[in-house]
């Protein structure tokens, strides 16, 4: 009995279920970092008790009625998350086990190169912390900003610490929106950036803390903020937000999320 069950076992079908759970964990991932993971759960859970209806125990009637409904749910949710979607195809195409692909491709490393916009950015946030000017930063990562750069005004300009300054400066027609930095330049500046809803936010957290997390949760883009009440440095990242950070601590973690 056991030797047939094994002979029925094959190869194949442990890389079958290897890669359901590979797809399973990556979605879950998606969802955790997009501050979802309840719909997630609350999906599987369907999908879990639709098997058992309908496959196992073979009720019919409710079985097909809950097979339409997760025909129109799964194009439902391709349109609500059409951003998560996207942000989880480009990190399975730019994941390190394909990396070799990429380096055939490429002219010169961009380790250096890639850290470019680091510095400046950093010394941008010290000063502005010093003069508790409110700022937001979001660097680009392997998910394109193009939909939210189109919010605010073209700037395409070189990084500089002092642009980043003036562009924030209290005065400025643009310092109530987010400057966003792509390919070691300033590409937009006064940029409208979604708004996470994440209810374990702590309250005194304001407009720009919760959309530095909402432009984390929907992409992978690295979020700086400065508090205008505060001072305080924080970035957002992969749905997750890092409050009161020093100007040293800030660099360490740019630095380290580059190279990732």
């Amino acid at each position: 009995m056991g030797s047939s069950l094994f002979a029925l076992f094959g190869i194949k079908d442990l890389i079958d279920i290897l890669l359901v759970a590979t797809l399973l964990y990556y979605i879950y991932r998606m969802m955790k970092d997009s501050g979802t993971i309840n719909l997630f759960i609350g999906v599987l859970a369907f999908v879990i008790t639709w098997v058992v209806v309908y496959k196992i125990l073979d009720m019919r009637l409710i079985g097909t009625l809950m097979d339409k409904i997760i025909d129109i749910g799964l194009f439902i949710l391709v349109i609500l998350f059409q951003d998560q979607i996207k942000r989880f195809l480009i990190e399975l195409g730019s994941h390190k086990g394909w990396g070799f692909i990429g380096n055939v491709f490429k002219h010169r490393s961009a380790t250096d190169e890639s850290k470019r916009w680091i510095m400046p950015v950093v010394y941008a946030c010290m000063s502005m912390s010093k003069s508790k000017t409110g700022a937001l930063i979001v660097v680009q990562q392997q998910v394109p900003l193009d939909d939210y750069e189109h919010t605010g005004d073209v700037i395409n300009a070189d990084i500089n610490t002092r642009l980043i300054e003036n562009i924030f400066f209290k005065n400025s027609p643009l310092h109530d929106g987010a400057v966003i930095v792509a390919e070691n330049k300033i590409m937009s500046a006064g940029c409208i950036l979604p708004v996470s809803h994440d209810t374990t936010l702590p309250r005194y957290l304001g407009l720009r803390h919760r959309s530095a997390l909402g432009i984390a949760q929907a992409t992978d883009a690295i979020a700086i903020v400065v508090s205008e009440e505060t001072g305080n440095i924080s970035y957002a990242h992969k749905g997750e937000i890092h409050l009161k950070l020093s100007s040293t601590d800030l660099e360490h973690a740019l630095s380290a999320l580059v190279t990732e």
